[in-house]
């Protein structure tokens, strides 16, 4: 056999890793390592330009306000247009405010109004851009292949996640905010031209609706009649709130006071990272039987890290608590958006989506706010315990609904069914899935903890 026999023979990639998939595979990749080195690039540059923590956390506000804002529009609107092309026109309105960012910086001493206007456009971008892709990528896959993609998937994005933090801060200290805010911007350019190339021919043309607030109604509708579904995000609500308190707030406290520093949290941040790497790899194997009852059961050592500062214990266990928390979040993310992938109807897909993000991540800024007044009230050793004891109440209260505890894996010749076909009702033991997307997402965001976000 011929050398070039034998290459024909083994391909590049798997089968189940078709055009679209390695498309957006490759394009969120880019994008990752862009925007996780950005988020330390714009919060550089507000203090570089005389700005303090307040203004870092305000720049940081206006991009989750109008990601919130407009997400339900969002997902609307990704359901009536050629998802794909909603993605581009996202991708061309990060590229250009990001873009103007990086220009304002440097070139000149941004002010705080142009910074926060800047980030609020690119939360609009997000806003559009995530339930267009969650419902592209849902719909790159088929079969029981699936997990398997959505694992891969995810652990690439966590990659991307812990090279784009690391390269973006060694960036930032040669080379200045400036340059890096200008290589997210490009990153974006790039991954909106390779996303022109998706293939949208097997998707079924979308009939015409009754008008956005009909679409916005059908997908409450398809949304309320799954009580797994609403359970679940209403959990998340409270999950991603708590986590995203004690990690963005308190940890970098206690790292200061008890453990060091910004070098040693910075490290068992490092630490979460690595684990939803090989959480990814995990999953890529593991396919449990039922699917949301091990996605849930996961979510109770999300509580680890709070209780882990609350101690506080030291650096080393810290380090293995944040390890073990960041694999169980994939078991949970990638068990979670083969459910969706496998129950909800494909032409509403991103409906579902936008209500999914909008329920995950509306409570963040309101707990990032009352993180300070509740340390002030109640101390912050009693506080972070509160945000460990609302991680495994909220948890714990989801195993009541039956739906969570009983949806069961499909066969693969189901599961190309279950994704075209109508979702069953409220009272189907066997109809469960959606997809938090505050845990789920891939890489076009900026990530909202406990996970690294889809990046538009």
């Amino acid at each position: 056999m011929t050398t070039s026999a034998a290459a024909s023979k083994s391909p590049r990639r798997p089968a189940w890793a078709g055009r679209n998939y390695t498309l957006l595979a490759a394009s969120a990749f880019i994008t990752a390592i862009g925007a996780n080195g950005a988020l330390i690039a714009s919060a550089f540059a507000v203090l570089e330009a005389g700005g303090d923590g307040g203004d870092v956390g305000l720049v940081a506000a206006a991009r989750t306000l109008f990601l919130v804002v407009f997400l339900l529009i969002g997902g609307a609107v990704a359901d009536r247009l050629p998802r794909h092309h909603v993605m581009v026109a996202a991708n061309t309105l990060s590229f250009l405010s990001q873009g103007a960012f990086a220009l304002l910086v440097l070139t000149g001493e941004p002010r705080l109004w142009q910074m926060m206007a800047l980030s609020a456009l690119g939360g609009t971008g997000q806003a559009f851009f995530s339930p267009a892709a969650e419902g592209m990528l849902m719909s790159s896959v088929t079969g029981e292949q699936a997990s398997r993609a959505f694992a891969l998937f995810r652990m690439a994005m966590s990659g991307a996640a812990v090279g784009g933090a690391a390269l973006g801060g060694a960036l930032v200290a040669a080379f200045g905010p400036g340059w890096v805010l200008a290589v997210d911007a490009a990153a974006f350019a790039v991954a909106g031209a390779l996303r022109c190339f998706l293939d949208v021919s097997h998707i079924a043309p979308r009939a015409p609706g009754g008008g956005l607030l009909s679409d916005l109604r059908d997908g409450w509708r398809e949304f309320v009649s799954r009580p797994w579904l609403w359970g679940i995000v209403a959990q998340f609500s409270v999950v991603v709130a708590a986590v995203g308190a004690a990690e963005s707030v308190f940890g970098p406290l206690v790292a200061r006071d008890e453990l060091g520093g910004a070098g040693p949290w910075g490290f068992a941040l490092g630490a979460f990272g690595v684990g939803t790497i090989l959480g990814g790899l995990l999953m890529m194997r593991y396919k449990p039987k039922r699917l949301l009852f091990a996605a849930t059961l996961s979510v109770f050592f999300l509580a680890l890290p709070s209780a882990a500062l609350a101690i506080p214990l030291p650096l080393p266990a810290l380090v293995g608590v944040m390890f073990v928390s960041g694999v169980m979040i994939e078991v949970f993310g990638v068990s979670w958006i083969t459910a969706l992938h496998q129950e909800i109807p494909e032409e509403k897909l991103s409906r579902v989506s936008a209500y999914d993000w909008f329920g995950s991540v509306a409570m963040v800024p309101v707990a990032t706010a009352l993180a300070g007044p509740a340390e002030s009230a109640f101390g912050r050793t009693a506080s972070l315990w509160g945000c460990a004891a609302l991680v495994v109440l909220a948890t714990g209260a989801v195993l009541f609904v039956p739906d969570v505890r009983n949806l069961r894996r499909r066969e693969s010749t189901e599961v190309a069914l279950g994704a075209a076909a109508p979702g069953p009702g409220p009272d189907e033991s066997a109809g469960v899935t959606g997809t938090v997307s505050a845990a789920v997402a891939g890489a076009d965001a900026a990530p909202v903890p406990p996970r690294p976000a889809e990046q538009d």
